[in-house]
């Protein structure tokens, strides 16, 4: 008996699917893969961040902090925020921890309160200040952070993916140095409850340690009202319009009796260096 090899009767090399509906399927589960993390890892920051330990928090610093350059030319400046904002923390905003002043270089308006009690200052918000009592309010507002443990928060997701790897391979790890540098201080941001929150907790401090809340809102006023991301826009993007932001804390210092008083001159080495 003769064998007749016969061709079958498809291509079992090739599959019977269409190649783009093969990607929609694949690329679809990936997709929902990521939804499920990102969703996961929200209610993991509701549920883990707001609860980590000082002593965690501290240890997660370190990738933070390791990407701030400060130099000489800004070591008075420094010295002399941070000498401002001990008092502010000693009589009126006490904190779990002592909070440290960075000052570094940068035409970003803006300051950041990172885990640890490090607070970030760049020289770009200094140059708007022209008061020692708007710069102490912008302070005291990243105190109020602090307090609310909203620096958590807002860096969420982040810090659960720290937490996990300083749990899993120690806190002077690779993948912390790696997520800690990669991170940009000035996307920091905030909701529009916790910002609020956080101007009642400076005006509240600035009356406690002046007396009165001159220059509460002299620095909101000074923003165009596109938010120029260019000069103002980092510090602001996310928070509240600045018209009801100074309204709200207007009624907020009628309502508990604060007087308006006068605002003391910025000091020179309190100012950006030039």
């Amino acid at each position: 008996m003769k064998f007749t090899a016969r061709q079958p009767g498809i291509n079992v090399n090739v599959s019977p699917t269409h190649p783009l509906k093969e990607f929609a399927i694949l690329a679809g589960g990936l997709l929902a893969i990521v939804v499920g993390i990102y969703l996961v890892l929200g209610l993991a920051v509701d549920l883990i961040v707001p609860r980590l330990s000082m002593d965690l928090e501290e240890k997660l610093a370190g990738a933070f902090i390791g990407r701030i350059v400060e130099d000489e030319e800004v070591a008075t400046t420094t010295r002399s925020l941070q000498i401002l904002v001990d008092r502010l923390q000693d009589r009126c905003a006490p904190q779990p921890y002592r909070i440290t002043v960075h000052v570094t270089e940068s035409d970003a308006v803006n300051a950041a309160a990172l885990p640890g009690g490090h607070m970030v200052v760049f020289t770009g918000l200094l140059a708007e200040m022209t008061s020692e009592n708007e710069l102490a309010f912008v302070l005291a507002h990243e105190l109020g952070h602090y307090a609310n443990r909203d620096h958590l928060r807002g860096l969420g997701r982040t810090l659960v993916l720290m937490t996990a790897s300083t749990v899993l391979l120690g806190a002077d790890n690779s993948i912390n140095s790696m997520i800690g540098q990669g991170m940009v201080l000035t996307e920091l941001s905030f909701s529009r409850k916790q910002e609020s929150q956080a101007d009642a907790f400076a005006l509240e401090t600035l009356f406690c340690h002046y007396g009165h809340v001159a220059d509460a809102t002299s620095f909101f006023s000074k923003i165009p009202e596109d938010g120029d991301p260019g000069r103002f826009g980092h510090y602001f993007a996310s928070h509240p319009e600045n018209r009801r932001r100074i309204g709200r804390l207007k009624e907020l210092a009628r309502e508990r009796g604060y007087p308006t008083g006068n605002p003391l001159p910025l000091p020179a080495e309190m100012a950006a260096p030039k």
